[in-house]
């Protein structure tokens, strides 16, 4: 009986060792596919996390899209007067939480008293978390994508480290390679920047020439558009043929010409989300990850 008991131990602590070692092995896998322009699997970018069931930027929702299969989790920071960094995407909490006021103006302790309200307004039981707790969360499971924050780069860039997530995260901005370039320069090593070039945008145009130099090509291109013109289907030509990915948001008509989630919900899915995939996209962000990932498998272009 004891040598039973005894085989039974270690055969549940195998288990456990290699379902540990398949959650830290994921997180790298997905950035080899990032990472590899010959790769057709398309990733999939949770906006906000799974916001529809759970509040936006909060534990729940990024835990809940990781568990239905996203590669990505897309989230906003903003940082209190006390310089603590906090998921929230608007400079005030009124919209998202039951408190009021701007997160610059007020403390870590005061703000993490107040709950976070569901997408209609419900109050649930749930905090503001902070940018360390999202990481302790999202560490070897998924991607993170910091979409507002850059600005906080010399805050964000030590915790990265410490949680050794640097190859883990992935952060945009409406930036030259020239800025962009000097905020990292002050590091060996730093996560992954990825572009945003919004052709309804001033600017868009002397941010993607910034990176025509083969050394300053990076990873992907987040590519906005309001109407599909000849010039950013050049553009989506031109990012494919140096080697980058494209990254398109199904989100709203004003990022995607239309081509956007309400339309594969109201509509087929087939046609929405296989026109983005049709344009070369193998990273898109979207805020129905399911209906997304369901297509996508009967294509099998995801997991």
């Amino acid at each position: 009986m004891k040598r039973m008991i005894v085989g039974l131990v270690l055969l549940l602590g195998l288990a456990a060792c290699q379902t540990a070692t398949t959650e830290s092995d994921r997180a790298a896998a997905i950035v080899a596919q990032m990472r590899d322009p010959q790769s057709k699997r398309v990733l999939v970018a949770a906006h906000r996390g799974d916001w529809r069931n759970f509040p936006e930027n909060s534990l729940p929702a990024l835990r809940n899209a990781i568990d239905m299969g996203v590669d990505i989790v897309e989230i906003d920071l903003q940082m209190t007067r006390d310089s603590m960094l906090v998921l929230m995407h608007d400079p005030r909490i009124d919209r998202t939480t039951t408190g009021k006021g701007r997160v610059a103006d007020i403390d870590y302790d005061s703000i993490g008293r107040v709950r976070l309200r569901a997408g209609h307004g419900a109050v649930t039981p749930w905090g503001i978390p902070t940018l360390e707790e999202a990481l302790q969360l999202c560490k070897g499971r998924a991607v993170v994508n910091i979409d507002k924050g850059f600005q906080y780069y010399d805050l964000i860039r030590p915790l990265l480290e410490t949680y050794g997530m640097l190859d883990q995260t992935l952060i945009k901005g409406r930036l030259t390679a020239s800025q962009a370039g000097a905020a990292f320069s002050k590091y060996d090593a730093n996560c992954i920047f990825m572009p945003i070039v919004n052709f309804s945008k001033p600017r868009a145009r002397e941010i993607l020439e910034s990176y025509r130099e083969p050394a300053e090509r990076p990873v992907a291109y987040e590519i906005c558009w309001s109407e599909f013109t000849p010039e950013v289907e050049a553009c989506m030509k031109d990012i494919l043929a140096g080697g980058s990915k494209l990254w398109v948001n199904a989100l709203w008509p004003a990022l995607n010409g239309g081509i956007c989630d309400d339309a594969a919900v109201e509509g087929d899915p087939a046609e929405v989300y296989g026109r983005l995939v049709g344009l070369g996209a193998t990273m898109i962000q979207t805020d129905r990850p399911a209906l997304l990932i369901d297509y996508l498998r009967t294509q099998r272009l995801h997991d």
